[in-house]
């Protein structure tokens, strides 16, 4: 173990070093006779402190201050008080040392057992403060995460509806989210979107476009018009002018036998239609929102028949790694393995999909058999 020593009077000094050199293992032990020397010895090697304070250039509490301010997050720091200072020590527990000693009370197995008890409270204080992190961490993915993949708003039961979302190997937070809203008219609506990047910010980003997304389907505006206003939306409120977003969204008819797509710079979705699994032609429609001012999106028409089944998906499923070393999935390759399966299983199909190294979100939509 490596100490440091702020004392200024060498008596004093002295007699730290000698009662430590009687522990059964001595530590190495730097000495700074002010704060000024101090800063330039507190180094990550530094496990312990060990500070007066009386020194030539703080005093009492400023002393701790600069202390705890300067030294490395790792390091437990005990505070060497005078006689008639005890309710200074106090005082410094509760300013945030480990423990404090009184000069003229200290013996060298008290001394071992005050450094030993110092350094393990400060283990203990930093695993919680990384355990009430985590746990605050893990509520705001939470909530974020819900309001990211919200139930549909389905009012037919001719359509069966599958979410699946899994976070990437990093369990960093990404903004993908997804949607499903059925308007008055019986037209079933679909979004699944992805915000470029990891983080809080583009998962909160996510949650306005989504949010934006339902609240203008519900408002009727299906098409140009809403395509524009989450583009304007997105450049107002991402936190860099490099940050865009794909998206997929699909339109079903009434009727539930056609659909209109617009696939802005997303990956194609998986039809399956009488048993013949594919991809929608024709796609991307358009470049991803935010990218450019004057973009369009024309419509992608698509005959869907009497029994088929849709699914939307973000990059996630198709960058997960594939059993080839240093291959992706790809489009073709998540092709294959519904057709391996005889149909879109999400369960058993993200089971083979392999390693994720993002987000993955999945919406499949499915038109129930007669």
């Amino acid at each position: 173990m490596t100490l440091l020593l702020i004392e200024d009077d060498d008596g004093d000094a002295l007699l730290v070093e000698e009662l430590l050199k009687q522990a059964e293992a001595p530590p190495r032990i730097l000495r700074a006779r002010s704060l000024r020397e101090a800063r330039t010895k507190l180094t990550p090697q530094i496990q312990c402190v060990l500070v007066d304070l009386s020194l030539p250039d703080a005093s009492r509490l400023e002393a701790l201050d600069e202390v705890l301010a300067v030294a490395p997050p790792h390091t437990a720091v005990l505070v060497l008080t005078g006689l008639r200072d005890v309710h200074v020590g106090v005082s410094a527990v509760q300013s945030g040392a480990q423990d404090y000693l009184v000069k003229g009370d200290v013996d060298a197995r008290l001394l071992a057992r005050s450094i030993t008890y110092s350094m393990e409270r400060k283990r203990a204080d930093l695993a919680q403060l990384k355990l009430v992190q985590a746990e605050l961490t893990a509520k705001e993915n939470a909530r974020l995460e819900r309001a990211l993949l919200p139930g549909p708003l389905l009012r037919t039961a001719a359509i069966e509806h599958v979410t699946r979302y899994l976070p990437g190997s990093g369990g960093t937070l990404a903004g993908d989210f997804f949607d499903t809203v059925q308007t008055p008219d019986g037209a079933v609506h679909v979004v699944v979107g992805d915000v470029c990047g990891h983080g809080p910010d583009e998962a909160a980003l996510g949650v306005a476009l989504r949010i934006a997304w339902r609240t203008l389907v519900l408002a009727g505006q299906t098409g140009d018009t809403l395509l524009r206003t989450l583009d304007a939306l997105l450049r107002a409120e991402r936190k860099a002018p490099e940050i865009f977003t794909t998206l997929c969204m699909a339109t079903i008819a009434p009727d539930l036998a056609s659909a209109r797509m617009r696939v802005v710079g997303h990956p194609p979705p998986v039809l399956v239609r009488d048993g013949t699994v594919d991809v929608v032609r024709g796609t991307p429609s358009g470049p991803p929102l935010g990218i450019f001012q004057d973009a369009r999106w024309p419509v992608i028409d698509v005959p869907l028949g009497a029994e088929w089944t849709m699914m939307l998906y973000t990059d996630g499923l198709i960058e997960a790694a594939s059993s080839r070393p240093s291959r992706f999935l790809g489009v073709e390759g998540l092709v294959g393995l519904v057709r391996e399966h005889g149909g879109v299983d999400l369960d058993r199909l993200i089971t083979h999909v392999g390693t994720l190294s993002d987000d993955l979100a999945v919406v499949m939509v499915r038109r129930r058999s007669r």
